[in-house]
């Protein structure tokens, strides 16, 4: 992804509309679609925070190695926010950075215009701008926050953070922490090398050798020896695909992309681990051995096992209970089966004549910041139902995947026709998975779904007014064509 080329602004192309021929931009702002707009006068906030995207710079390569700019909200990595379920949040976002970006809360359910999709639902948010999101906080768990624009480049550096929504039903853990794991795209002196190549977007992404765990290689966490640790482990890399395993204490899987599920016995599930794609986050509670032994967390997706994570005991609990401490039950629309309309939709490579006519020369001034107010890639690998979100010249929004109707329930299917793996995303729902044609996945409802090479998972929802986009979470699948929208009126 590129930030504007040689000899025109991204505000001065911004403000030249039609003046290139045919070309004329996509309209920043709501596309149309018949429904009464968000009551902003009956929403009363309860909280309230301003987010300013800026520049900062992070150890990554150890204490004793060269710094690296990354990008950060508030000038802290990985941004925590805790809120009170029931909360008002009123969020406003500031870019602090030297391109345009946007906002997305990341699993929250929300009135479509405070989801941050540029084109669709607001404007990009130029340097210097800000945008206020009015978010209802009515789902305890963990999710996060990220840029909608130019993921690659800007999550890629590290502009994410994370937002925990406290339910006071919750049972009492002994110790809780939170792990944001990600990849870095690093040189040994700390610089940035592409983040995004040709061989990586066109097949599993383009990964990062340097991997760490809230910035650092690995942590050391604290819990009392025979007591309850909650964590909650988030995947906000651009890319990565990991197998979270523990081992040396008993451990249960209890929520999903923050939504409470029936523990789950890490142990019982396929080779012991729960397989995560970038922006799911799983919450896990571990009881740690009553003897004091450690616990060690890792991704044991590749031969060389990542340990992340060390749990050591500190002190022991006063009187020690059975477990599993099981959440609150998730309290969320349930779709009606019986009535449920049925949808299939394919996740595809596109063809290798439409990627050779949809290249963009590499130094075309134009095409660079068509590029960046699109928040798009240059080229077009991968597709949804023979359909690809817009990349290089192409001016035209898609027509939605489908159209819908809000309050009715909608049983989709997603089906996995590549060499690839692809983690899926609905902004503004949170969906059942129902079942998978490998039979590797426990009902659950979650905001993003892994579906594997050859795979089939069908999911069910009750739609949500609005016009939401429906995607792969590897961000240059995303940025390269995996990206559609669905429209609910």
């Amino acid at each position: 992804m590129t930030t504007g080329g040689a000899g025109l602004s991204r505000r001065a192309f911004l403000g030249a509309g039609v003046a290139f021929g045919g070309m004329a931009l996509l309209a920043p702002s709501r596309t149309g679609a018949a429904r009464a707009p968000f009551d902003v006068s009956a929403f009363k906030p309860t909280q309230e925070v301003t987010l300013t995207a800026g520049e900062m710079e992070l150890k990554l390569l150890g204490p004793e190695g060269p710094a690296t700019p990354i990008l950060a909200y508030d000038g802290t990595p990985f941004r925590t926010l805790r809120m009170p379920r029931g909360a008002r949040l009123k969020a406003i976002f500031v870019n602090g950075i030297k391109e345009g970006s946007t906002l997305h809360f990341h699993g929250i359910r929300m009135p479509n215009e405070f989801d941050g999709v540029p084109t669709l639902t607001q404007p990009l948010v130029q340097p210097g701008g800000r945008f206020v999101h009015l978010l209802p906080l009515d789902d305890p768990g963990t999710f996060f926050f990220h840029p909608h624009c130019d993921e690659t480049g800007q999550a890629g550096k590290g502009l994410a953070g994370v937002l925990i929504v406290e339910d006071s039903r919750d049972p009492t853990f002994d110790a809780e922490h939170v792990l944001c794991l990600k990849d870095w795209r690093l040189k040994e002196d700390g610089s940035y090398l592409p983040l995004s190549e040709p061989d990586g977007a066109s097949k599993a992404g383009t990964f990062g050798a340097t991997r760490t765990v809230n910035g650092a290689a690995s942590v050391e966490l604290k819990a009392p020896a025979g007591g309850h640790a909650r964590l909650r482990i988030l995947n906000i890399d651009s890319t990565r695909i990991m197998d979270i395993g523990v081992e040396g204490g008993e451990a249960w899987l209890i929520a999903v992309d923050g939504h409470a599920l029936p523990p789950v016995r890490l142990d019982d599930l396929p080779d012991g681990i729960w397989r995560m794609g970038p922006a799911q986050r799983i919450d896990l509670d571990i009881r740690m051995p009553a003897d004091g032994s450690p616990v060690t967390l890792g991704d044991y997706r590749a031969a060389d096992i990542y340990h992340f994570a060390t749990l050591t005991a500190a002190g022991k609990v006063g009187k020690p209970r059975k477990g599993p401490l099981a959440l609150p039950k998730a309290e969320l629309p349930k779709p009606a089966l019986k009535q449920a309309t049925r949808l299939s939709f394919t996740l595809q490579q596109a063809t290798d004549q439409a990627v050779k006519d949809l290249a963009l020369p590499p130094d075309d001034p134009l095409a660079k910041a068509l590029i960046d107010s699109l928040c798009v890639g240059s080229t077009t690998y991968w597709g949804i139902q023979s359909e690809s979100w817009p990349t290089g010249t192409r001016r035209n929004l898609p027509p939605p995947l489908a159209r819908m109707e809000e309050g009715a329930s909608y049983v989709v299917e997603i089906k996995n026709e590549t060499r690839f793996p692809h983690p899926v995303h609905l902004h503004g729902h949170a969906f059942e998975v129902m079942s998978s044609s490998l039979g590797r996945l426990p009902r659950h409802f979650a905001d993003t779904v892994l579906v594997q090479p050859g795979e089939a998972v069908e999911t069910a929802f009750v739609a949500a007014r609005g016009d939401w986009v429906f995607h792969c979470h590897i961000l240059e699948h995303m940025e390269t064509g995996m990206m559609g929208w669905f429209r609910v009126v």
